[in-house]
């Protein structure tokens, strides 16, 4: 029987690296690729981050009652909807898992599958080394959206609130101040977990 791993954390904590170095480094995890509505970013490749789509794509697949779960943000730059399809990519009676998401989203994946296929992976880091982190990459874009960069980091604070956070039952917490002890010790954490 399958699980599925779950990796989440506040902005710029380094959950997409990490996803990133697991998938490379675990082959027997298969990968869920969510959707989301924003544009794509500089660096980001259709069907490998997101499945980019427009606001009539996600219509119809809600009429196709294909969405697991859905999550809209009003933000500076418009209102971006990111969810998760039952689009024929999971199949936990045949292999385990390795997604990332937001607590909501994971918390919405729980009751989809069950409390015992999916496995919280929080990863944290402090906030000022968050905050310097997104700013950092942020100055990276074609056109920086630092009013965005400001809402997502206050938005965590309440997101990822320690209230929240053990209300979705994310009792292990992993941090990234060393990329490769971090890496090491999730690894661990899965390989007990399969």
């Amino acid at each position: 029987m399958g699980k599925i791993f779950y990796v989440m954390g506040k902005s710029s904590s380094g959950k997409d690296t990490i996803y990133k170095q697991l998938r490379e480094r675990d082959k027997a995890l298969r990968t869920v690729v969510p959707y989301t509505t924003r544009p794509i970013r500089e660096g980001e490749t259709e069907g490998v981050e997101y499945f980019f789509v427009d606001i009539d794509k996600l219509a119809r697949m809600r009429e196709g009652r294909q969405i697991i779960e859905e999550r809209s943000y009003n933000t500076k730059c418009g209102v971006w909807t990111y969810f998760t399809a039952d689009d024929g990519q999971i199949d936990l009676e045949k292999y385990d898992y390795l997604m990332i998401g937001t607590l909501v989203s994971y918390s919405a994946l729980k009751e989809y599958f069950g409390a015992e296929k999916i496995v919280p992976v929080y990863i944290q880091v402090e906030d000022g080394e968050r905050l310097l982190r997104a700013v950092a990459r942020e100055q990276k874009e074609a056109a920086p959206k630092y009013a965005e960069l400001c809402r997502r980091f206050l938005a965590d604070e309440k997101d990822f609130s320690e209230e929240q956070l053990q209300r979705a039952g994310v009792e292990v917490r992993f941090e990234n101040e060393d990329l490769e002890k971090c890496l090491e010790e999730i690894e661990r954490f899965i390989e007990e977990n399969k």
